[in-house]
C-alpha cells in the first residue's frame, strides 16, 4: 500500500511572477530544441547507426541529455 501526497520537495515562493522567463524556461526543457526533444533525436538515432561505436556514444549523450537540470 502507498500513499500518495501531492507536495513539492522544496517550498518555492513567488514574490514577482515573470511570464516572459516562465515560458523561456517551458521551451528550453520540452520545446522544439528542448532537452527532451534532443534527448529523443539522440536516441532514435542510434539505431540507425551501422558501427556500434557510435550506437555507443548516442545512447550515452542522449542519457545525459534527459538528466535533471
Amino acid at each position: 500500500m502507498w500513499i500518495y501526497q501531492k507536495s513539492l520537495e522544496f517550498p518555492v515562493k513567488i514574490k514577482n511572477p515573470n511570464p516572459a522567463l516562465a515560458k523561456f524556461i517551458v521551451t528550453a526543457l520540452g520545446g522544439p530544441d528542448g532537452e527532451l526533444a534532443a534527448s529523443t533525436r539522440y536516441l532514435s538515432q542510434r539505431f540507425g547507426m551501422p558501427y556500434r561505436e557510435v550506437t555507443g556514444i548516442l545512447t550515452d549523450i542522449g542519457t545525459e541529455e534527459q538528466e535533471p537540470l
